[in-house]
């Protein structure tokens, strides 16, 4: 199956969704057939501070329209911050869109995580990921969620992680597994590899980009079908 990606929100998710899925595919041995499309990061984040939902949707569904022209068979959003607009994309998507967020309730169930602290943009950790989490409790750092989400948009924009950036999502991720009672930490950001790739923090991370790279690593090998 050839898979479309939405890349360029931010360029160092674009990236990391590139090497691990190609990293992935080489390992099962099966050939990739994969195009990325380069969406803008200033609209996006304008878009979804505004929750200016439709806007946005229209402006993945012309993209997905050059997925669908270079012969993709589904089309995937490299950012959970850009799923905000999930649902009203779908509708207008010329190709089946595959979600980043929907497998992971049943990821975080069959790992036996009763609770998970979230990082990633203000719209993800306040809504909980959306509030599709069904299976899994939820949990962030309510009173730091502009701070945090400020920081991590400066992250995702500028693709670097200084030490102060890095020191600031770790001791986040520490007080939700020490205060809240997380059993892991999410990064329900896609950029957050940046600050904790290479990292050993003391508790348990879960990449959320990992767990959609495996799902369109099935897709692209024909392990799994589209529903």
């Amino acid at each position: 199956m050839h898979i479309g990606l939405i890349g360029g929100i931010g360029v160092a998710a674009t990236v990391v969704y590139y090497q691990r899925l190609t990293a992935e595919m080489a390992r099962r041995g099966k050939r990739l057939e994969l195009t990325i499309v380069h969406a803008d990061v200033q609209e996006l984040i304008r878009n979804n501070l505004a929750d200016n939902r439709a806007e946005q949707a229209a402006i993945y569904a012309r993209l997905i329209d050059r997925l669908k022209g270079a012969g993709c068979d589904c089309a995937a959003i490299t950012s959970l911050g850009g799923h905000f607009c999930f649902d009203e994309t779908v509708p207008l998507s010329s190709l089946p869109l595959v979600s980043a967020v929907a497998p992971l309730d049943d990821f975080f169930a069959e790992e036996g995580l009763g609770t998970v602290g979230l990082l990633g943009t203000r719209v993800v950790m306040r809504t909980r990921l959306y509030g599709q989490l069904n299976r899994t409790r939820a949990v962030a750092l309510d009173d730091e969620i502009e701070m945090l989400g400020q920081t991590y948009q400066d992250m995702a924009v500028a693709g670097v992680c200084s030490p102060e950036m890095r020191a600031l999502f770790l001791e986040a991720g520490a007080r939700m597994v020490r205060d809240l009672g997380a059993e892991a930490v999410v990064l329900a950001g896609t950029d957050l590899n940046l600050a904790f790739d290479g990292q050993d923090p003391g508790y348990r991370v879960v990449d959320a980009l990992d767990v959609h790279v495996a799902l369109l690593a099935d897709l692209a090998s024909g392990r799994k079908s589209l529903p």
